[in-house]
């Protein structure tokens, strides 16, 4: 199954599709671990989108493009801001940083997902989730 879904940058609508997206994970095909990493990931991708990219202005569109199969979960989420650069965020987990706000989401979702990529600009993430199930049917 492959989607595309735009919506309004909200954040109750993000955490809605969200929700949305993770009941059409089949509990067969990944495991109850892999459905709570994908949902912490992508629900944290979404309000980053929402409240850094798109600065909560809800006439700005973030748009979700997901594909889910027997053993790969794959959810690309852009949104209209200027962007970032992933790699200038300090870690969070160095003792300079441990105070900061900042850098939490992007450990999480590395953390998480098996792959998260941005794109040039930094305003598109792209991540992966390989089940780690059997598949024994």
């Amino acid at each position: 199954m492959h989607k595309t879904i735009i919506i309004e940058a909200s954040s109750d609508l993000a955490r809605k599709l969200c929700r949305e997206i993770v009941a059409q994970i089949d509990p067969n095909d990944f495991s109850q671990k892999d459905i709570f990493s994908i949902k912490l990931a992508i629900e944290e991708a979404m309000i980053n989108a929402v409240e850094h990219g798109s600065r909560q202005d809800w006439q700005k569109n973030i748009t979700v493009d997901y594909s889910i199969t027997s053993d790969i979960f794959e959810i690309s989420i852009t949104d209209n801001g200027e962007g970032f650069k992933p790699d200038m965020v300090p870690d969070p987990r160095q003792d300079e940083n441990i105070h900061r706000a900042t850098g939490r989401g992007i450990v999480l979702m590395k953390a998480c997902m098996d792959s998260v990529e941005y794109n040039a600009r930094g305003n598109s993430v792209h991540m992966v989730k390989r089940s780690t199930e059997l598949n024994i049917k």
